[in-house]
């Protein structure tokens, strides 16, 4: 046997291998097999290559741990919850709530995610807006600010806000920076150092063991959060960057949703947060009452935090928007930047359009990720043979993550509509219950059909054949993008 057929024969033996891995122990969903299962049949180096860099299961590991207290805390409150809601006995303060108790039941159950209704929401759409509103109350923060972001970068923006915190560290308060290593590739040691020498403490979620390479580039923490004083939260699309303010020529204006929260639910965006930090910093934060202040009844938005993750085989995020649209009765609005659902929600999408709902979908025109883009397009096509509407933002890059059903029920967070972040990603979202609020988001959404073209069936069809044939590539591959 020459060195060329032994090497084959490795090649093949290791290819085998991980096959059988896939189908028998990782347990995956069939539709992510096949497709891992195809790039290691027509290209077996690199695939295989391709599969220790992107295709790490995680779903069978611990990676967020709760202290003690806390979590025996948190337990006791699901658990009292839990009985309340199944014996008809919690008081709701709304009717859009009470009327999707059954979701706010599975996000209980599963999640462990605390149904509160004590809470005051304020929307932002553009980014200036909502730096300002983020800037000026840490300037007021006096004991902590805890903040966790997927894309931290050294521009204009990222060194305002860095130069905010350390103002604030030098004045004695509790700063904490939690980033994700791979989107904050271009967060400068500089800043970080600057930072740290004011005191305050900065994290890298899921570090590279290598200089200039992280092998794990799934499994990333897109989260984006922040949290000042135990009282005031802020969830959403956002990243830290001068392209979120449309200071970029690429995407131009960019639109995106996030989130001001002041009640109750503050404290489980800071329990996610602490969760995450623990995770990756060796300094650990214990539980503490100046984390968990006492907070006066302030509004009446009914709000539950949502997180799931590939630690986990449940995917509750993209659970809770199925239970969503099996609830319409008027209509569906979507806005995310990529469309690229399991066949479980893209079914319920078809159902929702076929059964006379009103089921609207908004992307943008440009694309940020070719592969992502055209299986985006591809999905799209199935919903317009249905009925559905589709539009296509037009002013800039539309970024956002909402889902908003009947005026009575919302979603905005960190999740996209696409399998990566059902799977791969760490991601967040706020589901809220409150018929003002998601009147609120109802008109966003109108108003962006403004700047957005309708993509007509007859139009769709008509693209050209080399579109076509990326379309039917990308959609192959949507399974691991």
């Amino acid at each position: 046997m020459n060195v060329v057929t032994a090497l084959l024969l490795v090649l093949f033996i290791l290819n085998m291998l991980l096959a059988i891995t896939l189908i028998f122990l990782e347990r995956r969903s069939i539709s992510t097999t096949w497709a891992w299962l195809m790039v290691l049949y027509f290209i077996p180096v690199l695939g295989f290559i391709l599969y220790l860099i992107f295709g790490q299961n995680l779903s069978k590991q611990k990676i967020f741990t709760w202290d003690q207290k806390s979590y025996i805390a948190l337990r006791q409150s699901v658990a009292e919850q839990t009985e309340q809601l199944k014996e008809h006995r919690f008081s709701f303060l709304n009717e859009s709530a009470e009327e999707y108790k059954d979701l706010v039941l599975m996000n209980l159950v599963h999640n462990e995610a605390i149904f509160t209704q004590n809470n005051e929401v304020k929307i932002f759409t553009d980014g200036h807006d909502k730096f300002d509103s983020l800037l000026q109350d840490i300037e007021q923060a006096t004991h902590h600010i805890h903040l966790v972001y997927y894309i931290i970068r050294s521009d204009e923006l990222g060194t305002k806000l860095v130069n905010a915190l350390v103002k604030k560290a030098n004045e004695g308060v509790q700063v904490k920076v939690l980033y994700d290593d791979m989107g904050s590739k271009k967060f400068k040691r500089k800043l970080i150092k600057a930072l740290t020498k004011a005191g305050g403490e900065v994290a890298p979620f899921f570090p590279s063991k290598f200089p200039l390479f992280n092998l794990r580039i799934n499994y990333r923490n897109h989260r984006k959060l922040v949290i000042i004083d135990g009282k005031i939260g802020y969830i959403g699309g956002f990243n830290i960057g001068d392209e979120y303010l449309g200071l970029n020529p690429k995407f131009g204006y960019w639109r995106d949703t996030h989130l001001k929260v002041l009640g109750a639910a503050v404290h489980y965006i800071q329990s996610r947060f602490i969760l995450d930090w623990n995770h990756a910093s060796s300094s650990a934060i214990t539980y503490h009452q100046h984390y968990y202040p006492p907070l006066s009844s302030i509004g009446e938005v009914g709000m539950q935090i949502v997180s799931s993750g590939p630690d986990s085989e449940e995917e509750q995020i993209k659970n809770g928007y199925i239970k969503m649209i099996l609830a319409a009765k008027d209509y569906v609005y979507i806005q995310t930047p990529y469309f690229i659902p399991d066949d479980t929600l893209l079914d319920v999408l078809k159902i929702a359009a076929l059964s006379g709902v009103d089921v609207r979908i908004m992307i943008p025109n440009k694309p940020d990720h070719p592969f992502v883009y055209w299986a985006t397009y591809s999905h799209i096509g199935e919903l317009l043979k249905v009925g559905a509407k589709v539009y296509i933002y037009e002013k800039g890059f539309l970024h956002a993550k909402t889902i908003v059903v009947d005026n009575k029920v919302a979603s905005v967070g960190t999740a996209n509509i696409d399998m990566r972040s059902f799977r791969l990603n760490f991601e967040v979202n706020a589901f809220l219950y409150d018929s003002s609020l998601t009147h609120q988001l109802t008109c966003v959404f109108e108003k962006d059909m403004n700047d957005s073209t309708l993509l007509t069936r007859d139009a769709y069809e008509q693209r050209r054949l080399l579109i076509r044939f990326k379309e039917s590539i990308s959609r192959l591959l949507s399974p691991i993008l």
